[in-house]
């Protein structure tokens, strides 16, 4: 979608439209809470929110996942226990150093991830190979002394929807099985958003701390920054050698055991939000959306009970379908106050029902996606809403994939690419011999950051934009949040 075909008529950029779309649409109320980075989820988002985590818990579930719930604190001397992963924190902790009036003995760090805290356990809880591969997860607050400007859902200080997997294996190779599969996980369950991603190797300079490698899903936002929206860390042995996590193994020898982590935040939700909204507001998925169909009567004082008649017989006959519907019966409102109401909260189809259609046999529908207003013959209803929820998700999809694969430029030198990046934005990709000075004089040069190289091997035929020997991979770039 283009930013300046959108929110042009409203007289906002993007980040103005996002903000104003989630207060309006009463979905997360952000910068009035008395914490900076902190926001509060309102009914209608914490639904929303409901129903994107009942996607990701069942993609979860169904592989052998288990859900858990860790401590809230961890002790200093465990999270610090791990020299390479707090220093990638240590500027980020909150701690806490005081109960009541009484100074702790033990700082106590409110979680920034649980990587420590929960192989601190598993030392004690898994001993054979016999109870691998063990995979847990969470759903919880993390928080993060971000000193960069905060912003709604995408750079908090509490991320109030961390849902951070930890999976321990007997070897490597189990190990590299479980990256595979958290990426399949998470590339169904962005799929499931019709949020489009691509997948990327994050470079050495650049990967989670504490890890053998990281992979992340970079997404762009309606503006052509780069938003995070997923990452995959292979952590290796380096957590277990800390916290002596021995597993006796098949082949009778013992070892310390293998690990990954992967993570995804409100992050997921705000690119939802921001890669389907327009200028009438939110476009929600049929799945994800609270209310997936609202009914709206038109009335006047002589047509009153005749045309709520009507409209509750439609009612019923989309409940009783196992749709979720609400039949907006507001005296207050006038019907085109109601349609911009539901329209800005992303509600997928609207149902028109007045004398015309009550003497008709028919009712008009109106569909979010494509603005299209039809009649529908009323015996023929629920036929045509079931196919229209078969496609609209297809159509969210399919639009968001069209509009994210044009603002993916290849280019073979640096100059062409900062000319593309001074006039617009989007994610450029350029061939890289893969040394570390030459990657970070891409960064250093087009003033972006890097998002990493592709996992699909391909045959570079260019030189390295900036050494100018032979490529053997590409380097993807973007302006990131």
């Amino acid at each position: 979608m283009s930013e300046d075909n959108i929110y042009r008529d409203l007289g906002r950029s993007f980040s103005e439209w996002f903000d104003y779309v989630l207060e309006a649409a009463e979905v997360y109320d952000y910068g009035r809470y008395p914490v900076k980075g902190m926001g509060v989820w309102l009914p209608y988002g914490f639904k929303i929110r409901e129903n994107v985590l009942k996607v990701l818990r069942g993609l979860l579930d169904s592989t052998g996942h288990e859900e858990i719930l860790l401590p809230l604190l961890i002790p200093e001397n465990i999270i610090g226990k791990e020299s390479e992963h707090i220093r990638g924190f240590e500027d980020q902790v909150y701690w806490v150093t005081h109960g009541g009036l009484e100074p702790l003995d033990v700082k106590l760090a409110l979680r920034p991830t649980s990587e420590t805290s929960l192989t601190y356990l598993e030392s004690f809880w898994i001993k054979s190979y016999k109870q691998l591969p063990k995979k847990y997860y969470q759903v919880v607050s993390i928080f993060r002394y971000e000193t960069k400007a905060t912003r709604a859902m995408v750079r908090v200080r509490e991320v109030s929807t961390f849902k951070e997997a930890h999976t321990l294996h007997e070897d490597f190779n189990d190990c590299e099985r479980q990256v595979i599969e958290a990426i399949e996980v998470y590339s169904k369950f962005f799929n499931s958003l019709g949020v489009p991603y691509v997948i990327s190797k994050r470079p050495e300079w650049d990967k989670f701390a504490g890890a053998i490698y990281t992979i992340a899903f970079d997404t762009l936002l309606p503006d052509g920054r780069a938003l995070q929206i997923g990452t995959v860390h292979n952590l290796g042995q380096n957590f277990t050698k800390v916290f002596e996590v021995r597993i006796h193994k098949s082949d009778g020898s013992i070892d310390y055991g293998w690990q990954t982590s992967y993570g995804i935040s409100e992050r997921a939700l705000a690119s939802m939000f921001a890669v389907h909204g327009d200028r009438r507001g939110l476009v929600l998925p049929f799945h994800i959306a609270p209310i997936q169909i609202v009914i709206i009567p038109l009335i006047t004082a002589e047509t009153r009970d005749e045309v709520f008649k009507y409209s509750r017989n439609v009612y019923e006959a989309l409940t009783s379908r196992g749709y979720k519907v609400y039949e907006d019966l507001r005296d207050e409102l006038r019907p085109g106050e109601k349609f911009y109401y539901w329209e800005f909260r992303g509600v997928p189809l609207r149902v028109e029902v007045g004398i015309k259609e009550v003497e008709g046999g028919y009712v008009t529908l109106f569909r979010r996606d494509t603005l299209e207003r039809i009649k529908v013959e009323s015996k023929e209803l629920l036929e045509k809403i079931e196919l229209i929820a078969d496609e609209y998700n297809k159509n969210l999809s399919n639009r968001a994939w069209q509009t994210f694969k044009s603002k993916i430029t290849r280019f073979t030198n640096i100059d062409e690419a900062k000319k593309f990046l001074s006039s617009g934005r989007g994610i450029i990709e350029l061939p890289w011999c893969g040394g570390y000075e030459c990657g970070l004089k891409l960064v250093e040069v087009l003033d972006c950051d890097a998002l990493g190289t592709p996992l699909d091997a391909e045959v570079v035929e260019d030189n390295c934009a900036v050494c100018g020997t032979k490529a053997n991979t590409i380097m993807r770039l973007a302006k990131k949040y």
